[in-house]
């Protein structure tokens, strides 16, 4: 009896590794491939077998699920975490947005494939919050006179994203050396006074979400 108490807990253990396993490889390859990526690829990644990823995730609608909601999270964290820890408001922004494409935030753009559930409360209310909290960095920094007027959360969105993937149906691991050094290039443009006219208008999280 003392011995099956003691193997339950580590069983447990087990699984919980398992599933973050899966979240994490899942991450990378959704950076690397897109959405489409096969849920056979991801168990090999996580070095786990097909019956283990089919026993966490009923399919691959809910293993994006998880994913979103994990990558969401940390860059919730990271945001909080560079106002609360850089005076500087640009400065705070540069941490930021460097730190969200190491959470990984091109694997949000499982969010715009057909089998993605947009509307689930976790992912509304998720994504409402981080919303917010970014804007309130953009504000932050805005206000401070080093950000250019013509910047909006949705700009900011799309432009990390878009740096910090590899191109779309490669397997370019090592792009990851090019991203800080593009993402600076990046956030120098942003910086006021703005050295050249953007065209259009800025784009909202709101206008972002319906492209």
């Amino acid at each position: 009896m003392d011995r099956k108490c003691r193997v339950i807990p580590r069983l447990r253990a087990d699984a919980s590794r398992n599933r973050d396993r899966i979240v994490a490889a899942a991450r990378e390859l959704l950076v690397e491939y897109g959405a489409e990526v096969p849920l056979d690829e991801v168990a090999r990644r996580a070095g786990v077998g097909n019956a283990t990823v089919y026993r966490h995730f009923a399919d691959r609608g809910e293993l994006m699920l998880q994913v979103t909601l994990s990558v969401m999270e940390g860059i919730q964290e990271q945001a909080e975490t560079a106002v609360a820890e850089e005076p500087d408001a640009f400065q705070a922004l540069r941490r930021f947005v460097l730190a969200a494409a190491e959470e990984r935030i091109g694997a949000l753009c499982s969010m715009l494939s057909d089998a993605f559930n947009r509307a689930h409360p976790e992912v509304v209310e998720s994504r409402d919050r981080l919303e917010q909290t970014i804007e309130d960095i953009l504000d932050r920094a805005r206000r401070s006179g080093q950000l250019r007027a013509d910047i909006a959360v949705g700009d900011l969105m799309v432009a990390i994203t878009q740096l910090s993937r590899p191109l779309p149906g490669t397997a370019c691991v090592n792009a990851d050396r090019f991203v800080h050094r593009h993402l600076l290039i990046f956030l120098d443009g942003l910086q006021a006074p703005a050295r050249s006219e953007l065209p259009g208008t800025a784009v909202t999280f709101q206008e972002l979400q319906r492209v």
